[in-house]
């Protein structure tokens, strides 16, 4: 039966017409084996064209997979956790969390996939936190004729096989690194100067930190400190605190944010920005990110306010966020410190594609590097010079997947030109 699949934006709609939902791994060997091009929707929360099979193409979900996308297999002793391709991080975290452990970081939405988000290099904060995929140890990937390839740590492929743009294969599972369980506290400080920032003591002021602004004005409308209870207390002189619950958007309710005000609480139900219990509906934005040495922070930021009559008028929220250098080799943030500006736009693609192409502008002399699930224009041969292993990953493709089975018009331009 014909139906209409797009992602969770809904600004793309998918030209298979039929999401299919394999519920046992035999089924998806079979499936995979015997489809001429084959893409996985994950959660749905790219903004642009990534898991478009084309036509005659089959897009896949792993959300029905239960004898291995459903597993969470955590074992204490090593302090790692197996995971299926379907699941989401915020059923993860609540079974990490029931024996002790704890992953490294999170985004700031649980609701997202694991496969699908470290196959794109999503990422959270914190100067010292890489992107999710460094936490990766090994993967588990259908491959073209429907066997399966190991790929962990050591191995000389292990560098393209997390974030592989989903062009190596399904990924079916996950071993991930874990450690003890640990708590946070969460504050929220406002207007903070764009004059004068220092940017590496505000970054570093927190395990995790975010800055947000609706570039109405110059500066940051609030800076949220993610401090776990185990690191030093937070002494963060350069804005005034919060003295309610906000939300990053102005006017929102704060309701279906994680808590603030400094309370204490595990670190699943601190570290994103909202709650695990809210499932937030289609929503009405597009986004995009640009991920740049963090090095160039303050004048990147300049950059952009010296644009911000443009930016503003279609922009609900921007968030700077930090990662520290990676060894994926199509990671956003592979070989330098990062720093990641983040831009929650209207739902008005028309309206936005000329403000992205400002910003872009703006940018293009600290070579940023687009988040590869999210909407930006920068042409397919710029991005592909900012890898300098693109030729190692696009030599790998090609020895798992020859004959592109995998591939879709978008990871071609990457990969190809």
């Amino acid at each position: 039966m014909t139906e209409t699949v797009t992602n969770w934006a809904r600004n793309i709609t998918f030209s298979a017409g039929e999401l299919h939902r394999p519920r046992s791994l035999d089924a998806l060997r079979s499936l995979v084996a015997g489809s001429g091009r084959v893409r996985v929707l994950g959660s749905g929360h790219s903004f642009n064209e990534i898991a478009e099979p084309g036509d005659g193409g089959v897009l896949l979900s792993l959300s029905d997979l239960k004898d291995t996308a459903g597993e969470v297999e955590v074992d204490t002793a090593a302090r790692t956790v197996r995971v299926g391709g379907g699941v989401r991080y915020a059923e993860l975290a609540r079974r990490v969390h029931e024996h002790g452990l704890a992953l490294p970081n999170m985004a700031s939405l649980p609701h997202i996939s694991v496969a699908g988000s470290v196959a794109t290099g999503t990422h959270g904060s914190g100067v010292g936190n890489g992107p999710l995929a460094a936490a990766v140890r090994e993967v588990e990937i259908v491959t073209a004729d429907g066997s399966t390839v190991v790929i962990g740590r050591g191995d000389r492929r292990f560098g393209g096989a997390v974030t592989s743009l989903g062009a190596l294969g399904v990924v079916t599972a996950l071993v991930l690194d874990l450690e003890p369980g640990y708590e946070v506290e969460q504050y929220v400080f406002t207007e903070l100067p764009l004059d004068g920032l220092d940017f590496e003591a505000v970054a570093g002021a927190a395990y995790s930190v975010s800055l947000f602004t609706d570039w109405g004005a110059p500066g940051f409308r609030q800076v949220w400190l993610k401090r776990r209870t185990d690191e030093p207390v937070v002494d963060f002189p350069f804005a005034a605190p919060a003295v309610e619950a906000l939300h990053p958007v102005p006017g929102m309710p704060a309701v279906n944010c994680t808590e603030q005000l400094g309370v204490s609480g595990p670190w699943h139900e601190r570290l994103p920005h909202f709650r695990a219990e809210f499932t937030p509906s289609s929503g009405d934005e597009l986004q995009s990110e640009y991920l740049l040495p963090r090095g160039h922070a303050v004048e990147a930021l300049h950059a952009i306010d010296e644009i911000r009559e443009t930016v503003a008028p279609v922009l609900q929220i921007c968030e700077v966020r930090t990662v520290a250098a990676d060894e994926q080799w199509l990671s956003p943030s592979y070989g330098r410190d990062t720093v990641a500006v983040h831009f929650t736009w209207i739902e008005d693609t028309a309206a936005v594609l000329p403000v992205v192409r400002a910003v872009e502008a703006a940018l293009e002399p600290f070579g940023p590097r687009p988040h590869w699930g999210k909407v930006f224009e920068v042409p397919a041969a710029v991005v592909r010079g900012r890898y300098p292993r693109i030729g190692d990953f696009t030599a790998l493709a090609r020895v798992l997947d020859p004959a592109g089975k995998f591939t879709n018009a978008f990871v071609r331009d990457v990969l190809e030109g």
